[in-house]
């Protein structure tokens, strides 16, 4: 078991084991890491950075193919998590 933690005292039983964070924790890591996929892309494709802040060498905008197909890979991630999540 992924993260677990050994919970016992003095009156349960040592052998008895709680997830970190519960059972549910790659869901939440998943729907996570999906909204920050489908929500940093679209913010790069709708408003990319001001000329004052780019550096040498940086794109003047995200390649807007690629950033779609991205956030289509978040969006699939966060459904799926908050699907198994209410399931």
């Amino acid at each position: 078991m992924l993260f677990a933690v050994v919970v016992a005292s003095t009156t349960e039983k040592a052998d008895d084991v709680s997830l970190f964070l519960g059972e549910d924790l790659i869901v939440y890591l998943v729907l996570a890491f999906g909204a920050a996929l489908l929500f940093g892309n679209l913010a790069a494709v709708i408003r990319p950075p001001e000329r004052a802040d780019r550096k040498e060498g940086d794109l003047e905008q995200a390649p807007v193919a690629r950033s779609m197909v991205m956030a289509a890979i978040g969006l699939v991630a966060m459904i799926w998590a908050l699907v198994s999540l209410l399931a």
